[in-house]
């Protein structure tokens, strides 16, 4: 054995332990992590906005994916530190846990509270620069890779206030990829401005031949929201529902309103932050909803002998924002995903009790709607209780056809087995061929998926193909759902690569977001990519994903290769099957992700509504887009 003693303790000093190990940091240095250098150094400005300093903060993304964020508030403070004997920005951006949200003087709210932010993207930087503005003088300073490379510079007078920040995150931690999203960084901004009025965001990306510019103000904030959301979907009563307050320095504004859809999509935030698993906040405020509707339904006589509602049926076809801002937040877990503070339970029931008492009793048409709706979603939910029974089964084999449908796999492991959802007979026999049936499950679909997004529980619970699919996921549905026995740990969706297969894989993943939402959170579902072509000469045979594919091996081939174009999975026997799509070592399966949970129901909404202006105009602004249309 080695020698195991104090020369084996390692101490990592400044900022080390950020580039040792980066996921702690900023979650992964993927995709997600890359743009969580952009989140932190945003939050930053949105902080000092907060505190009552800074009413604008632009988003630069430059070329060779320089991200430089800029705000007009105080800017960084650049007078020596008393322990550090280093100015300031240079204490704060070099140091773990150095900053100024610690006291609650300097930043009454925050969104980030451990005063890691800044210093991590400098440590992830391959260069990171600071410009400040401040009390007449400008100020400037950079580092590389954490490591402060310049003294901090008075290089001339100004009449600006603000902190200027430049960074190119280091291609040597973020290997997957150094290159943004824009549509990511302008959905988080876009929210940014929804949940702060008043603060003017802009965002402009130079790495194309004509820049994208955009600029985001909402002086209504979550109200705005509340009604962007809801902009794809028929409402129940014209108005928002909003109500804010202050109690025990904790800031609560909430913004509600019912449309006819099925669903509920409620958001709450705690300083920005969009707590993913809800908490306390979320917490009071379906307490006070249901009691204050079944309340108001009683004293106005407007249910019948013996009725009430259930928080489920007081939330069906709610659109709500609960925006919490706190000097002191705790939260559940590091990802603060779900807020844990006991007193806003009671802050957040005592605002919206005061709310929307007052609401529903100056608009009483409105009040009369939104109970009916709860009631008729009451009286669905009792008529779904004996549907979702029959979805129940003991084993896969049990009632309703199931066991002619499904070929099982034979491992009882959920992390090993797979489930193919595949559309046809045709496809699903070959599927059935050509799978490992150790781990490998078929589950073919015969008949037309249901729209869930226009039918309630009951109505979804006596489509055939649904209960097939509940069956053979094993986790349940609605308020018996339990993601732990999902059976499952791939749920791949294999259609055809037509216009068809890609309607039915939308319809699949619209009941996935709806009704079973933690499988893709938990990265538990994905598309299956077969090839489009079949390129042979001879007995030699190769296959192409995509065109440039195509054209990129037919120069391999030369003149005399045959090509075949797949419209149907159906179209390849077992073993092309298994060779291009099944085999783990060979396939490509994409894996759904839901990076924002209120754009995808915005965009599920569009798509798969009633509401057709909306989806009309999704496809003429996309039309120009489209290679190849089967028809």
């Amino acid at each position: 054995m080695q020698n195991y003693d104090s020369r084996n303790i390692q101490i990592l000093e400044g900022l080390e332990a950020v580039k040792k190990r980066p996921g702690m940091y900023i979650g992964s240095t993927g995709p997600r992590g890359l743009h969580h250098l952009v989140w932190e150094i945003v939050d930053n400005a949105v902080d000092e906005a907060l505190a009552g300093y800074a009413d604008t903060i632009t988003i630069d993304i430059m070329e060779e994916d320089i991200v430089r964020v800029q705000d007009n508030g105080r800017g960084i403070p650049v007078d020596t530190h008393p322990k550090t004997n280093l100015p300031a920005v240079e204490t704060i951006l070099t140091t773990l846990h150095a900053g100024g949200k610690f006291d609650n003087q300097s930043y009454k709210v925050s969104g980030g509270l451990h005063g890691v932010g800044a210093s991590v993207v400098n440590a992830l930087s391959e260069w990171f620069e600071v410009d400040i503005y401040r009390e007449g003088h400008r100020y400037k300073q950079r580092y590389e890779r954490g490591i402060t490379v310049t003294p901090l510079e008075n290089y001339g007078d100004t009449d600006l206030t603000g902190t200027i920040i430049t960074f190119k995150a280091d291609t040597k931690v973020f290997t997957e990829t150094s290159v943004y999203d824009f549509e990511t960084i302008r959905l988080r901004i876009q929210q940014m401005a929804f949940l702060n009025k008043g603060i003017t965001f802009h965002i402009n990306d130079h790495r194309l031949t004509d820049p994208i510019r955009k600029t985001y103000l909402y002086e209504g904030g979550i109200k705005e929201y509340v009604e962007y959301l809801n902009k794809n979907k028929e409402l129940l009563h014209k108005n928002v529902i909003y109500t804010e307050g202050e109690q025990e320095e904790i800031i609560v504004e909430i913004a509600m309103q019912y449309n006819d859809s099925f669903s509920q999509n409620i958001f709450p935030f705690t300083n920005n932050i969009h707590n993913l698993e809800g908490g306390t906040h979320e917490e009071g405020f379906k307490m006070t909803l249901t009691r204050i509707l079944n309340t108001y339904g009683k004293t106005h006589n407007i249910f019948k002998k013996d009725e009430s509602l259930l928080g489920e049926d007081t939330r069906e076809g709610l659109t709500a924002i609960i925006s919490v801002k706190h000097p002191d937040p705790q939260f559940e877990g590091q990802t603060k995903s779900k807020l844990g503070s006991t007193e806003v339970r009671k802050v957040v029931a005592q605002i919206l009790s005061d709310g929307l008492d007052r609401y529903l009793l100056e608009n009483p048409a409105d009040a009369k709607i939104i109970i009916e709706k709860a009631l008729l979603a009451s009286r669905a939910r009792i008529a779904a209780k004996k549907a979702r029974e029959a979805t129940r089964r003991k084993s896969p084999l049990d009632g309703l056809g199931f066991a002619s449908k499904l070929a099982d796999c034979r491992t009882k492991d959920p992390r090993r087995a797979e489930l193919y959802i595949v559309e046809g007979d045709s496809a699903g026999g070959s599927a059935k061929q050509g799978r490992d049936s150790e781990f490998q499950a078929i589950l073919p679909l015969r008949g037309k998926v249901l729209n869930v997004e226009k039918a309630r529980l009951d109505k979804i619970l006596g489509n055939k193909e649904i209960l097939s699919l509940i069956q053979a996921f094993g986790c349940g549905i609605g308020d018996e759902f339990n993601i732990t026995d999902v059976r499952y740990h791939k749920i791949v969706i294999m259609t055809d690569a037509d216009v068809d297969g890609a309607h039915i894989r939308t319809l699949l993943l619209t009941f996935l977001f709806r009704h079973m939402k933690p499988l893709i959170e938990k990265g538990y579902v994905y598309i299956a990519q077969p090839p489009l072509y079949k390129i042979q000469q001879g007995k030699r045979i190769d296959y192409a994903f995509t065109e440039k594919e195509l054209t990129e091996k037919l120069d391999d081939f030369g003149q005399r290769a045959q090509i075949q174009r797949y419209k149907g999975l159906g179209e390849m026997n077992p073993d092309q099957l298994w060779e291009t799509t099944m085999d783990p070592n060979e396939r490509t399966l994409l894996k759904v992700s839901l990076e924002d949970a209120m754009e995808a129901d915005r965009i599920f909404s569009m798509l798969m509504g009633d509401d057709v202006a909306p989806r009309k105009d999704f496809i003429q602004e996309n039309a120009i887009y489209v290679q190849n249309l089967d028809v």
